[in-house]
């Protein structure tokens, strides 16, 4: 018998007290075993009445405190007199159910009791008597039960508070008594020679043990418990768990319901699901940690881990409590497994402790170490789950407080170029979308979270900000888009960035949004990985090792200097491994960026025909990326080769130690012992090297949390620290007089607290902008106030100024800043603000409902159209970052908000910028002279001083320094600023142009009818499994010969387990031959050689399998992207326009990004498991052949158990991606329009719908992680009893050699221990596996004809722009109607043809036709070739459109007028030349653009006009022969306009065929032909002379209507003449 199964029984030998002769002489009785459960009753009771003395003496003290002696109330504890005792009864114990078993239990109670007076009465006395019969012992047993008794009629009758306490200790001190019996009893029956102590009781004795059981064991384990409220005065709705029983919560009893309803429904929803536990709430957990966590409730400065340690200190006692016992209870089995063999060893002889004690041990450990990791999982889940409610609203609160300052303030040397480039480059939205995709890979790995930051983040891969932000909000912005003149490529000066906000803001929204995403996801499981590497492993280590060293000596030492020495070996791999996956996100992020471009501009892509080479750019993207993400698993092959080599290593150095050095024999007993605890520290190890990256990635998120927690600037509002210095100079107060001002008197303003004013006089300007009040601006109460002045003269900073956004300085005692809040604020923002929410309520906004007001509000707002447009009306959603609508309605929407609510005050910041001239006019004339905003005061920042002057009733207008130029009436105003004159005169230019065009389509409405469309097109969901379908997508393209593949890979890894469980067997075997050979004669060197050779073998199996799949695995990635990138880039313009883009880009993202690392990583563990877990069970059937039934029943009843669950987790999976998604989409929308939520004053409503959205996600959270344990305690538990069952089999039933039996428990153990890993992989498999469905989806889409060798062109073609049509009809889709109706015409070569008609007269749909775009029916003849004929990508690329919002993509000019590089530099600037570029900028100009100037995405720093000529150069540069020009003229000034025109007359070749898509008749007047277009017909055709002397006319009309009639006659007379 080895040393620790001596130890154990010789304290198995040892009663607590050796009562009888051995220790009489010291009064044995006082010490007597059973006198331990009475002292710890003494105990008990003292514990048990403190409460209640400490609750006494604080009334006594409260009575003599207030001199009133009065009675204590029992109002609280006493319900009213009419109801009965019995219901008093119930609702004081909770239920009819506690109250039985409470009832039983007090019987049991006393029947012990009966038993306890009757033992000594009728049987020979054990101990001295003292009273009559009873001795000292009977005395103590029966003073027991009567206090016993008292605490059950307490537990009973008495409060619920009290009377919970008292079956506590009852149930306890039952539970000693029982153990201590066990004790005496019981264990010595275990033995060979011992008795039980208490057998002279006889039946008696039987009888107590088995009410103890009861009354100790049972009933405490089964009986319900009664739901305590946190808050009493706000109780809610309990969850099971907080009223299930001991056993209930133990086994996840609870769940089941749960569980069964999920089978029976076809899915759960969120009703269904348990409420949340009252202490999840964030209400409580607030209450709870924001004292300690909070920067504005504690000063504390001590690292902000230790904070959480504090407020969690209980969960992290918990955790290391489980895991201490987790590992104590993991010693049990080796310990048994080697009592056992050596029991066989010895051939079955008697010895002391009996076989069947040490299978109870083996059971008995398991399951208890099963619990233990069971509640170790339950409170990290909790810890995990609160952890994150906390942060994310802690963060969201302070968000509130931050001052939304620009980090870019100071970077005025940074050219435009980079300027612009920082803000709107895609390169955030992949980014966080792959960040998204990883942080999950660590975690639960929630696809539907990848998909939704992926989504979120690509649909707005251009912010809605940017445009503005980089543009200005002053000159620059009104001409590109309200159509004023523009100096083209001007650059923001310095001053305006922080003007700017959101854009130059992005680093701090970004940062704030990576705290709530990225990091957040870093600290999931921080305490279980705190506990981990703190207590957990160092415990097990130092377990193991005395362990080893107990049965093998100091050769386990070896075996641990071994480990030391190799421990370096796997953090130089992790290390490589960290660098290559950062070059892996490189390349990852550079095709991310790829494809959010391609998709923004996919339109342009397509109609350039340019789909082959985007696709081969793609290929190239993915092919660099793939090198990376093939070298970064070979990485990980050696990393995991390691983890499995270094265990054997050290297992080898030990054994040889130990039989080559020491000369001992290597037992069976011995070997197998020591292989379960090898193993364990193989696990340990391998956790290691897996956690400790992490938690140092743990603690630089915490970090980065408490850096902004206690680092970022607040708005002075919240900012002690600024207030405490303002009060020391100048009071901060507004005095009593000026409390209904609304102004700023002698005061400067800076966008944060370090960009305070240089004050060195003549000094250089200082970089930073200040708003500088050096007198006052009192603005006028009821009236409207309008600030002008031109960019980045500070009109912003005024209002945020007012708002108390900016940093105060006060100049003087005199100084102030006042805006009354009484009555309200309403702010509508320059960059609209949305929230994602139905249209209606984006303008209510919390206010109630008034259906006449917000009738009003609508018409006035001119919303009424597009809301026509939308199929669901205001009802419908405007998205993230109100992605379903245009900037215009936005911008509309934000006004409605300001309009509708009470506020008495409005600021409204330009908020006719994104408005084109007839919308603004109509917002002038219907909304600020209309009776809703009548008696209002109204703050106005503009740049349509001509529109918005005859309403104004007072301006101020800034000057370019921050200062204010003048006050007072417009007229006052235009005598000081002779710009501000010009620029009103350009403006009326503007409107009378405006009234000019031909029945404007806006653009903003234009994107309505679409959006209304992608409304309705839900996305699809797959439900149940994934379908073969999508899977072979994958599997089968492995290799050219998948079917081969796939039995070369799964052979590997038969050949690879089967030498694993070689390799057990033949140590076993080894130590067989001492059994039956003299140790001499046992060839210790042959056998380790053998088994050496055996773990080689192993190694290269596992290297080769893992190898061979990787390339497969690269391979099917490979061709799955190429086949979506072409599937898409083939689509129809159709399904473009009813698809979300992010949608596309999150199947080419995230969803590329699973395959890559998840599904490819689940596949290949769900072969390796499967073949392990049946490879195990034929090795224990090989040995075991009566066992083949037990092994069936158990893999049926795991995979049932799986079945049912997969049932319950996909439902729930669902849930928590649909409830996630809202809590980082409030977040977003609440820092995204953080000025105007603190305008409105609405911080308030915003946290109670963080908590509300907090709570609904811990919901599901908690449900997620309860279903997980449910089904861990079921699977664990069926593995358990097949290892005992087979342990007792091996022991009484089979003849099998000690190493046989050992390597048939080591099998069974390992069998039973893989099969929950079995089923959450193949969880995994399917969840991933939805990728693979949703790529598969994007596979199967309406498909463009694809290219054909007999579509390809002559060389020469075309020649000429002859272009002839007959008979062209087209539509949209097959069901659809048709938009053209038998168009005939013929366009000779070199003409110029205009084409006009209304809305909706088929002008688009005639340049989508030729294109052959949408469906066609007729002939088209381009250069002599039928254009049905021909491929669309030599069509195309034949024929050149410029859209009427050009497209650009990111990067510098050269790339966007030269994607493919086919050019050099001279022949682009000819072209920039000739469409007229060099002629709106001075060469000298610094700021001039040029072919290396950096483009936004979108082209979002240039104006429309400096846009529309980028693309005539690319259309020049082209040298097509047909353009297609679809002008957007009523946001291009005149002179633009002019230079565009003459380009388009004296720069294209005398043989290009020009067609003009006019809005203006202006702009075609002069043109070869006008074709009048009026629904899909052509109504005219011909010379522009000759259709103006047609009376009836509708050209005629059209002109007639003009208010520039005689010009555009004298135009179309002079181009007949010419």
């Amino acid at each position: 018998m080895g040393p620790p199964a001596e130890w154990f029984s010789k304290i198995a030998q040892t009663p607590l007290t050796a009562s009888g002769a051995t220790l009489a002489s010291i009064s044995s009785t006082w010490l007597d075993s059973l006198t331990i459960p009475a002292y710890c009753a003494i105990l008990s009771a003292v514990l048990f009445l403190a409460p209640s003395l400490k609750g006494i003496a604080r009334k006594q003290k409260s009575y003599v405190d207030s001199g009133d002696p009065g009675e204590p109330s029992a109002e609280a504890e006493s319900p009213s007199l009419h109801n009965s005792s019995l219901s008093r009864l119930v609702d004081s114990v909770g239920s009819v159910t506690i109250v039985f078993y409470r009832l039983v239990q007090l019987l049991d109670v006393l029947a012990l009791l009966i038993l306890s007076v009757l033992g000594p009465v009728h049987h020979d006395a054990l101990y001295k008597p003292v009273v009559g019969p009873f001795s000292f012992v009977d005395v103590a047993q029966v003073a027991l039960y009567i206090y016993l008794c008292i605490l059950g009629c307490v537990s009973l009758l008495a409060s619920t508070r009290v009377n919970f306490r008292a079956f506590v200790h009852l149930s306890s001190v039952l539970a000693l008594v029982w153990g201590v019996y066990l004790y005496r009893d019981v264990w010595p029956l275990a033995t060979v020679d011992l008795s039980p102590r208490d057998e002279a009781e006889g039946s008696f004795l039987w009888a107590k043990l088995g009410l103890l059981t009861l009354g100790g064991v049972m009933i405490p384990l089964i009986s319900p418990r009664k739901y305590i409220p946190l808050d009493p005065k706000d109780p809610l709705e309990p969850h099971p768990e907080q009223t299930a029983s001991l056993l209930s919560l133990l086994i996840y009893w609870y769940m089941e319901p749960t569980v069964w309803l999920a089978w029976r429904l076809p899915r759960l929803t969120f009703d269904m699901l348990s409420p949340l536990p009252d202490y999840d709430h964030l209400k409580n957990l607030v209450g709870r940690t924001f004292p300690r966590l909070d920067p504005m409730r504690s000063k504390s400065r001590r690292h902000i881990a230790l904070e959480f340690i504090r407020v969690f200190g209980v969960e992290v006692c918990n955790l290391a409590a489980m895991s201490i016992t987790a590992v104590a209870a993991a010693f049990a089995a080796p310990i048994s497994i080697n009592q056992l063999l050596k029991y066989l060893e010895s051939g079955r002889e008697e010895v002391h402790i009996r076989p069947w004690f040490w299978i109870a041990l083996f059971f008995f450990g398991r399951i208890f170490k099963d619990l233990s990791d069971l509640w170790f999982m339950y409170y990290q889940s909790r810890l995990s789950i609160r952890i994150q409610a906390v942060i994310t609203e802690l963060v969201f609160e302070h968000a509130l407080r931050v001052r939304m300052k620009a980090d870019t303030s100071d970077s005025s040397t940074a050219t435009p170029s980079s300027v612009s480039t920082a803000v709107v480059t895609p390169d955030n939205a992949s980014q966080n979308g792959i960040e998204g995709a990883q942080s999950l890979e660590s975690g639960e790995n929630d696809t539907g979270d990848v998909a939704h930051s992926a989504t979120a983040s690509s649909s707005t891969a251009v912010p809605p900000s940017a445009t503005s932000s980089i543009k200005g909000k002053g000159k620059e912005k009104s001409a590109s888009e309200s159509g004023s003149t523009a100096p083209p490529a001007a650059t923001p000066a310095p001053s305006e960035m922080p003007e700017s906000k959101t854009g130059a803001n992005k680093h701090l929204v970004g940062r704030i949004n990576n705290l709530v995403s990225s990091d957040l996801s870093s600290l999931e499981n921080i305490g279980m990985f705190a506990v981990f590497v703190s207590v957990e492993s160092p415990f097990q280590v130092i377990l193991c090792m005395i362990f080893l060293y107990q049965i093998l000596g100091w050769s386990a030492l070896v075996g641990l200097a071994t480990m030391l020495i190799t421990l370096p070996l796997p953090g130089y791999i992790t290390k490589h491994i960290q660098g290559s996956q950062r070059e892996k996100m490189k390349r990852t992020d550079a095709r991310v960026q790829t494809v959010t471009e391609m998709m923004n501009v996919i339109r342009m892509i397509k109609l350039f025909g340019w789909e082959p080479r985007i696709a081969a750019q793609l290929d190239k993207k993915r092919e660099e990326e793939l090198v990376w993400v093939r070298k970064n698993k070979l990485l990980s092959l050696s990393i995991n080769l390691c983890n499995y080599m270094l265990p054997i290593l050290i297992m080898l150095t030990t054994f040889f130690t130990y039989t080559v050095i020491m000369k001992q024999e290597l037992t069976a007993s011995r070997v197998f012992s020591a292989m379960s605890v090898f193993d364990m520290l193989r696990i340990d190890l391998h956790a290691s090297f897996f956690i400790i990256p992490q938690l140092i990635q743990a603690k630089v998120s915490l970090e980065r949390i408490a850096d902004f927690l206690r680092n970022t600037e607040l708005i002075d509002k919240y900012d002690q620290d600024a207030e405490r210095g303002h009060a020391e100079i100048f009071p901060t107060e507004v005095s009593e007089e000026r409390k209904e001002v609304i102004g700023i008197r002698h005061a400067s303003f800076t966008w944060s607290k370090e960009a305070l004013p240089s004050q060195t006089p003549g000094g250089t300007r200082k970089r930073a902008f200040v708003l500088h009040i050096d007198d006052e601006v009192i603005f006028q109460r009821g009236k409207i106030n309008m600030i002008v002045g031109p960019t980045g003269a500070g009109k912003t900073s005024l209002l945020m100024a007012l708002l108390g956004e900016m940093h105060y300085i006060p100049a003087d005692p005199d100084s102030f800043v006042s805006l009354p809040r009484e009555r309200g604020i309403a702010y509508a923002a320059q960059e609209s603000w949305v929230q994602n929410e139905t249209i209606r309520n984006n303008i209510l906004f919390g206010a109630p409902y008034d259906e006449v007001r917000y009738n009003k509000v609508l018409h006035q707002c001119a919303l009424k159209r597009d809301l026509s447009l939308f199929d669901a009306g205001d009802q419908t959603e405007v998205g993230e970052k109100g992605i379903t609508l245009s900037g215009g309605q936005k911008a509309r929407i934000t006004l409605a908000r300001a309009v509708y609510s009470s506020a008495e005050i409005l600021l409204l910041d330009d908020i006719l910028a994104a408005l084109d001239v007839h919308t603004s006019k109509w917002i002038v004339e219907k909304c600020f002279k209309g009776e809703l905003l009548q008696g209002r005061t109204i703050i106005l920042v503009t740049h349509n001083v001509a529109l918005v002057s005859p309403v104004a009733d007072f301006v101020v207008d800034m000057g370019s320094d921050g200062r204010i130029l003048s006050q007072g009436t417009l007229a006052s105003a235009l005598e000081r600023d002779s710009d501000l004159l010009q620029v009103i005169k350009e403006e009326q230019k503007e409107v009378e142009k405006a009234e000019d065009e031909v029945d404007p389509e806006k653009p903003e409405e234009a994107a309505a009818k679409q959006n209304a469309g992608k409304l309705v097109v839900a996305e699809e969901v797959e439900d149940g499994h994934v379908g073969w379908s999508a899977l072979s997508l994958y599997l089968a393209n492995m290799s050219k010969r998948p079917v081969l593949f796939w039995l070369i890979y799964m052979s590997g890894h038969i050949v690879r387990h089967v030498i694993s469980n070689f390799q057990t067997w033949y140590l076993g075997y080894w130590a067989a031959q001492y059994e039956t050979h003299p140790p001499e004669e046992v060839s210790v060197g042959h056998y380790l050689t053998v088994y050496t050779a055996l773990v080689a073998a192993g190694m290269a199996a596992a290297a080769f399998c893992v190898f061979y799949y990787v390339f497969g695995s690269v391979r099917a990635a490979r061709i799955v992207h190429k086949e979506l990138v072409t599937s898409v880039l083939g689509t129809t313009l159709r399904w473009l326009d009813k698809t979300p883009t992010a949608r596309i880009i999150a199947r080419c993202t995230v969803d590329i990004q699973t395959l890559d690392t998840r599904f490819a990583r689940t596949a290949e563990l769900l072969v390796e498991v499967s073949i392990f877990m049946l490879l195990k069970m034929l090795a224990v059937v090989l040995f075991s052949p009566i066992f083949i039934i037990p092994a069936a029943m158990v893999a049926i009843a795991g995979g049932l158990c799986g079945h049912v669950f997969m049932r319950a987790q996909l439902s729930v999976k669902r849930e928590m991606s649909n409830y996630k998604a809202p809590v980082l989409s409030h977040f977003g929308a609440a820092v995204g329009g953080i000025t105007s939520v603190r305008a409105y004053g609405a911080e308030e409503a915003f946290k109670a719908e963080a908590y509300s959205r907090i709570d609904r996600y811990s919901r599901v959270a908690v449900t997620h992680e309860n279903l997980n344990r449910w089904l861990s305690a079921r699977i664990d538990f069926i593995g358990t009893l097949f290892a005992t069952s087979l342990a007792l089999y091996l022991t009484y039933a089979a003849r099998l050699s000690a190493s046989d039996a050992g390597f048939s428990l080591n099998m069974a153990a390992a069998f039973s221990g893989v099969i929950f890993q079995a089923i959450r992989v193949f969880n995994d498999f399917e969840i991933s596996g939805n990728s693979l469905e949703r790529i598969q989806q994007y596979l199967l889409i309406e498909q463009e004809p694809k290219p054909t060798p007999e579509g390809v062109p002559p060389a020469y073609w075309p020649a000429s722009g002859h272009l002839e049509v007959d008979k062209l009809s087209a539509r949209y889709s097959p069901e659809g109607p048709k938009v053209l109706h038998d168009v005939t015409f013929e366009v000779a070569s070199g003409e110029r043809v205009g084409i006009v008609g209304r809305t909706g007269s088929g002008k688009s749909s005639l340049t989508l036709a030729l294109l052959r775009c949408i469906l066609t029916e007729g002939h088209v003849r381009y250069d002599g070739l039928e254009t049905e004929k021909i491929n669309l990508d030599a069509l195309r690329s034949n024929i050149t459109i410029i859209p009427q919002v050009p497209e650009l993509l990111s990067g510098t000019l050269r790339q966007n007028l030269d994607p493919f590089s086919e050019h050099d530099d001279a022949v682009l600037n000819d072209a920039l030349r000739s469409a007229g570029l060099f002629n709106l900028q001075d060469e000298n100009d610094q700021s001039r653009i040029t072919l290396d100037t950096e483009i936004a995405g979108g082209g979002a720093n240039l104006s429309v006009g400096q846009r529309q000529i980028l693309a005539l150069a690319r259309a020049i540069v082209r040298r097509s022969k047909l353009l297609i020009l679809d002008e957007a003229t009523s946001a291009i000034d005149y002179e633009t306009d002019s230079i565009i025109q003459t380009s388009l007359r004296t720069e294209l070749g005398k043989d290009v065929t020009l067609l003009t898509v006019a809005h203006r008749l202006q702009t075609i007047m002069d043109a070869d032909k006008i074709m009048v277009l009026d629904a899909g017909r052509i109504v005219e055709f011909g010379k522009p002379s000759e259709l103006l002397k047609n009376e009836k006319g509708m050209l005629r009309a059209l002109v007639d209507e003009s208010g520039d009639r005689e010009k555009l006659y004298e135009m179309a007379m002079g181009a007949s003449s010419s």
